[in-house]
């Protein structure tokens, strides 16, 4: 008995040292830094570049992953349960963001909609309801594709970081000033790219590509999808197909996580080239972000 109750003692005591050194670890990895945790990548990567060397920064969706739908894992609460900002998208896009957060049972974790400041595109003036697909009664969540939003967005960033970290506000806010002005350079350039293609009309599989074209000169001529969320009929493919040949349009732009039978038939009868990309960058670090959209771009405009 004695000798059980000495194992005990020392296995409560070795379970004790290991959840403290577990502790002290974290702790010294994240030092005193910032913990940031995004809903995707892309405010991810802005909130590095704005953070700097003062944030540990990870996101929840995997590259290339329908934002749309994620599943909540209980290794994202504990994710949360660590962090002292979390980043939403908003717009009803990352709602699954809730429960993480709520399983997290992190009260003092700063939660920021990041699209507080942007102007919503597509906002429904109408009733709303299971008729007209996966529509987000707010406006379209799908903002940060306009670089002069990731703009807006490290703004944002830069207030909340400062507030929790005032010795270094002042350097939160020129990155995000300089991030700006790189925002809108990058922008501009790709509205100058885009505007040399002969046929400036695209079509896209879902309605993420708004902002993009919107802010580069481009016109969305039609979208795969009838109506968001609802797969094309036979009837649709075939309206497309004419819409393709009498308006030369020359590219689709999708989503990976689409099925490609669609953009096969269109091509087939068409000739329509098919551009597969994420809405999405691929990182987390500083940089991602813009190089994706510069990806998505030369994409479009590749002959």
């Amino acid at each position: 008995m004695r000798i059980l109750q000495r194992y005990l003692r020392a296995a409560a005591t070795f379970t004790g040292l290991a959840i403290t050194l577990f502790t002290a670890a974290t702790a010294t990895a994240g030092g005193d830094r910032l913990r940031v945790v995004a809903s995707i990548n892309d405010l991810a990567s802005i909130a590095s570049t704005v953070g700097g060397d003062r944030v540990e920064v990870a996101a929840i969706a995997r590259p290339g992953s329908d934002v749309h739908r994620v599943e909540v894992l209980p290794s994202y609460m504990v994710r949360v349960a660590r962090a002292d900002v979390y980043l939403k998208v908003g717009l009803a896009l990352d709602a699954w963001a809730d429960q993480i957060i709520d399983g997290s049972r992190n009260t003092k974790v700063t939660v920021v909609d990041c699209s507080r400041t942007i102007t919503p595109l597509d906002k429904p003036t109408g009733r709303v309801d299971g008729r007209a697909g996966d529509v987000h009664p707010d406006g379209n969540p799908h903002y940060w594709l306009d670089p002069r939003n990731g703009a807006l967005v490290a703004l944002e960033l830069a207030e909340a970081f400062g507030k929790l970290d005032p010795a270094h506000a002042a350097d939160f806010s020129a990155r995000a000033t300089a991030f700006g002005d790189e925002c809108r350079a990058h922008h501009a350039a790709a509205a100058t790219k885009l505007a040399a293609l002969p046929v400036r009309e695209i079509l896209t599989y879902h309605p993420s590509w708004v902002y993009l074209a919107a802010s580069t000169g481009l016109t969305v001529a039609a979208t795969v999808e009838p109506v968001p969320g609802i797969p094309p009929t036979g009837t649709h493919l075939q309206n497309l197909v004419e819409l393709v040949n009498a308006r030369h349009l020359a590219v689709l732009l999708q989503e990976p996580y689409f099925p490609g039978d669609a953009a096969d038939f269109l091509a087939r009868q068409s000739g329509l080239r098919t551009v597969k990309m994420s809405p999405s960058c691929d990182d987390v670090a500083a940089g991602s972000y813009l190089a994706h959209f510069d990806a998505v771009v030369g994409a479009i405009a590749a002959p």
